[in-house]
């Protein structure tokens, strides 16, 4: 096989999704959000945790407020749960299984990656600050955005940054708003759920975990086969 063959079997950038994704974080933002709200008098459940597992910040703060009831604009609920959110992540990054060998795997490869996450740039730079320097070609944050996922714009913006088509792409996920966003982005989606269930649909990709997965699986997914091994 060519190097040219090669590289067209592979994927133009593999997208990846921080929290739930990359990183097991949401019980830290659980953790996060019930020290908060109890730390104001209000309440908070598991439940209500996940409730917002996807969201762009701002709508997750705003969500939060109304459900604790809890005297702090969603933009101060934003900055604490960041604050405590950069500390716990720093102290023990918590990478899933199998995420970072396939990060390497792509590197190793030739494969440009983005990091695209509705955390800000201070939480995602934790995140990157534990990887080796360059993993990332690009990083689209919540912050940089004006349409938070489940909008196509983080996706748009990764793909445009790294001057590839969104269709060559594969986009890594584990949330009905990630996946929405680059679903409408154009993006091949393969869906890893941890925490929140993704339904099955047509043309989408859904693994248990990163146990199996290659470069050359994400070759073919951005060629446009799809696995669904999720029951």
């Amino acid at each position: 096989m060519s190097p040219s063959t090669t590289r067209d079997a592979l994927p133009a950038a593999v997208l990846w999704d921080m929290d739930g994704t990359l990183v097991d974080t949401e019980p830290y933002w659980i953790e996060a959000e019930t020290e908060l709200v109890t730390a104001h008098g209000g309440t908070w459940t598991h439940e209500d945790g996940l409730a917002l597992v996807g969201n762009a910040l701002p709508v997750s703060g705003q969500i939060l407020v109304e459900r604790s009831g809890i005297d702090l604009t969603s933009e101060q609920v934003v900055d604490a749960l960041l604050e405590r959110m950069v500390v716990r992540v720093r102290e023990d990054p918590p990478f899933r299984a199998g995420a970072r060998e396939l990060l390497e795997a792509c590197a190793a490869a030739g494969v440009p990656q983005a990091l695209v996450t509705m955390s800000y740039a201070n939480l995602a730079g934790a995140i990157v600050d534990a990887l080796p320097a360059g993993t990332f070609a690009t990083v689209v944050t919540g912050d940089a955005v004006t349409h938070g996922k489940p909008h196509p714009e983080p996706y748009l913006t990764a793909a445009e940054r790294l001057g590839v088509d969104p269709g060559r792409c594969v986009a890594i996920e584990d949330s009905p708003p990630g996946v929405a966003s680059a679903e409408a982005a154009g993006c091949r989606v393969l869906a890893v759920p941890l925490h929140v269930a993704i339904p099955a649909k047509v043309g989408r990709s859904r693994l248990p975990g990163f146990e199996g997965l290659d470069v050359q699986m994400l070759g073919r997914l951005a060629s446009g086969s799809v696995v669904d091994l999720v029951r």
